[in-house]
């Protein structure tokens, strides 16, 4: 499906001016202009993103309350549970959580559930279980917006509740003591987007300012916790603007300097130098992996294991375990993948389920986004569930831009026994004799709401540029838009009617190296996965190219493509 190229409006004036007012280069304001912001004093706030833009923690809904219940619980010394979900998201969450109440002199444990073993969300049995070992008051992390029943057992089991989770809720909100959730019914924190480790940040962000610590202990302490909030807001991929941008640059500013053993030997194995901070793209690519192949491919306990270790030794030997977890993950989302471009080419369907009982439940999820991003449609990846004899299945879902993916499951909730989520992405667990009635109107709904508008893919772009433009100076000043992510993605570069200077050179029989000439000066860029389309460009053939400018291990800098197309010129 060939995308739909959105260039510049004539808009250069303003964003010049721009520019000037905050002595930047033009095409930094040129950019700042289309992508919104238009005062010096918004540009700012954008491009510093410091820590005035994180709101009061007493903003969320509830945050008294829970202050208040865990203050009591740690003067009366009760058991405390933390609860949280086996994704960076729900295990950062934890670590968070878990740093914060031992430092305040919390008796206080964990539990991540297995992702096969015990399934998303909370269970009625572990909380069962609590209460045999005495605890007095359960904490959720980033999951427990849709367990009211559990919530409520736990209260008859003499147990108190806080939910901190993002999830969307349902109609009745948790019977807990407090729940703090920026989307529930009368909530005025203005961060709707803020992810679970967020939340978990400003819970404990709220406990370090009532611990009566002196101010610089109570810093210390945020910003060390900001780290793990950093890389829970990138790996979950909500919008990366205002408050959350703001999280993710400061928090990936401080790992440059991390003394956590964890953080250390995990940013090692994933490649990021000593002393350096890693990028989003770093995060979303190289770390966020490694952390998410220990709840698919085994358990999540190991990454808390790992941050909250004060031995360098283990912390290097945790790390390394993930790092062969992320391989096997690999191995197995790519068997996974092929079977299924293969089984769903030509499926005129426009929207999928897909079911096969040797799958693994692990990699489901990011199967899902690989198809749907792929076949432009949103995708649901289904598996058996062992522990019930194959009774249930369970899987996950990833949609488009514009396709609300929860909103969709909604329509539908009677076939479900359990489902969550948002608009991206979404779990769901449902018996296996309902699978084909899933599929049929899952197709069928999406049928009716997915336009082509949405199916198309789009090249937002930022700036058309010239090929003598393309140098490290552009690269630098564009870094001011770090950090990249959802809703904030690296400025895209056009450069209309470049000659192909020489034919291409093909790198591991599915990448490109091109060399273009445009008005007498060269560009060489990359172009990942794009040699079976265009490996067949001869010298002097005229395209039109968009590219990124990212940074590269072995020049600083390279120009990265993100579509081609045949010169509209040279066609014309």
């Amino acid at each position: 499906m060939e995308a739909l190229w959105v260039f510049p409006s004539a808009e250069d004036a303003a964003g010049a001016r721009l520019a000037a007012s905050l002595g930047v280069p033009r095409r930094i304001g040129e950019i700042l202009w289309r992508r919104g912001f238009r005062s010096r004093e918004q540009s700012l706030a954008y491009l510093e993103a410091g820590l005035d833009q994180l709101h009061d923690p007493h903003l969320l809904l509830g945050m008294a309350a829970a202050v208040a219940r865990i203050q009591a619980a740690i003067s009366n010394r009760e058991k405390i549970l933390l609860y949280g979900d086996y994704d960076v998201d729900g295990t950062s969450s934890i670590v968070i959580l878990k740093s914060t109440l031992d430092l305040l002199g919390a008796e206080c444990d964990y539990f991540v559930p297995h992702r096969i073993l015990d399934g998303y969300g909370m269970k009625s049995e572990r909380i069962e279980q609590a209460a045999r070992d005495g605890v007095r008051l359960i904490i959720s992390a980033d999951t427990g917006i849709r367990a009211g029943e559990v919530v409520a057992l736990a209260s008859r089991l003499g147990m108190d509740t806080i939910v901190t989770d993002h999830h969307l809720p349902e109609e009745a909100i948790p019977p807990a003591v407090a729940v703090l959730n920026p989307n529930q019914p009368g909530c005025e924190y203005p961060n709707r987007n803020l992810c679970g480790a967020g939340v978990a940040f400003q819970l404990a962000s709220a406990l370090v300012t009532a611990s009566g610590w002196p101010g610089e202990k109570q810093e210390r302490m945020r910003n060390s916790l900001l780290k793990m909030a950093a890389l829970a807001t990138v790996a979950d991929i909500v919008p990366l603007v205002a408050e959350n941008r703001a999280i993710v640059k400061q928090g990936l500013a401080g790992l440059a300097a991390t003394k956590n053993p964890g953080l250390r030997a995990l940013m090692t194995v994933a490649g990021i130098k000593p002393g350096v901070a890693p990028t989003a793209r770093q995060v979303g690519f190289q770390i966020g992996p490694r952390i998410n192949a220990a709840g698919r491919m085994a358990s999540a306990r190991e990454v808390i294991e790992l941050f909250l270790s004060a031995k360098p030794a283990e912390a290097e030997r945790i790390a390394q375990t993930l790092d062969e977890r992320n391989r096997e993950r690999q191995d197995t989302e790519r068997a996974m993948i092929e079977g299924i471009l293969a089984q769903v080419a030509g499926d005129a369907r426009m929207g999928l389920v897909l079911f096969d009982a040797t799958w693994h439940l692990g990699v489901a999820g990011i199967v899902a986004g690989r198809i749907a991003e792929r076949e432009r449609k949103p995708v649901v990846v289904l598996a058996e569930d062992e522990k019930t004899g194959g009774q249930l299945v369970k899987g996950s879902g990833r949609s488009l831009g514009g396709y609300h993916l929860l909103e969709a499951l909604e329509s539908m909730r009677d076939l479900f026994e359990q489902f969550g989520g948002h608009e991206q992405a979404a779990g769901v667990t449902l018996r296996r004799e309902r699978v084909e009635e899933f599929s049929q109107r899952f197709a069928q709904v999406a049928a009716e709401r997915l336009t082509p508008e949405m199916r198309r893919p789009r090249l937002e772009i930022d700036s058309l540029v010239e090929a003598g433009d393309v140098n490290a100076a552009l690269y630098e000043a564009l870094q001011r838009f770090e950090p990249f992510g959802y809703r904030n993605p690296a400025p895209l570069l056009a450069m209309r009617d470049a000659e192909i200077a020489a034919p291409p050179v093909v790198l591991k029989g599915k990448h490109l190296k091109l060399s273009v000439r445009q008005n007498g000066r060269m560009l060489t860029l990359k172009a990942w996965g794009m040699a079976e389309d265009w490996a067949s460009l001869a010298a002097g053939d005229r395209i039109d190219i968009a590219f990124r400018l990212e940074a590269d291990s072995w020049d600083g800098w390279a120009a990265v493509v993100a579509g081609l197309r045949r010169s509209r010129e040279a066609i014309e």
